[in-house]
């Protein structure tokens, strides 16, 4: 069962070096604060499909992907669609 857009919330957390990947990724220069606000308005976002494969969860979003394991709903990455 896919976890509600509130526990995403609750739960997403981060790694020091995800904040590095995410910027190489979507090639763009922002803040950590930026980054986990852009994640939580993907999360919030009516329009984002959630999917689970395998270990993951990936939030689609317009030009966005966010990959989020789904054992400890870690931040693996975000890719630009």
């Amino acid at each position: 069962m896919i976890p509600t857009r509130e526990e995403f919330l609750e739960k997403v957390c981060y790694t020091p070096l995800v904040f590095g990947r995410v910027t190489k990724k979507l090639v763009v220069n922002m803040s950590i604060a930026d980054i986990k606000n852009l994640v939580n308005k993907i999360i919030i976002d009516p329009e984002t499909t959630i999917i689970k494969e395998g270990k993951n969860y990936y939030l689609q979003n317009k030009d966005i992907e966010l990959v989020i394991n789904s054992y400890n709903f870690r931040l693996i990455t975000a890719n630009r669609k």
